[in-house]
């Protein structure tokens, strides 16, 4: 299964952060919860996204923080070299897109939860 870096990770459970941590989870999936929110989702501690968490072997990062607030994490989102980016709706970034491809990241524009509910994830 592949391991998943949720950025934006939340304990509201109305938020799409939090549905895709439980898809994930209910898919087989190894999720690593990261965020500027504390708490624990689906077992897992959030992680502290201020201290920039080493995660390794990391398959996908699927993104839940807006284009506005992701410039000051592009180094860290590099860092974890995940062998892909999934942007959410409204997570869309032209610049950080280019980024990861440069990069050899590839970039997926969709909704995590399709992806999964369609069983292309």
């Amino acid at each position: 299964m592949k391991k998943t870096v949720i950025l934006g990770a939340t304990t509201n459970s109305s938020r799409y952060a939090y549905i895709a941590a439980q898809r994930l989870t209910s898919h087989g999936h190894e999720i690593v919860p990261v965020g500027i929110k504390t708490g624990e989702v689906f077992g897992k501690d959030i992680l502290n996204l201020r201290e920039k968490p080493e995660i390794t072997d990391v398959d996908t990062v699927t993104l839940y923080i807006g284009p506005q607030n992701q410039p000051e994490w592009y180094d860290y989102i590099l860092s974890l070299k995940p062998k892909r980016i999934i942007f959410n709706p409204g997570t869309e970034n032209p610049e950080l897109e280019k980024m990861a491809q440069e990069n050899g990241i590839e970039v997926q524009l969709g909704c995590t939860l399709v992806m999964l509910s369609v069983g292309n994830y």
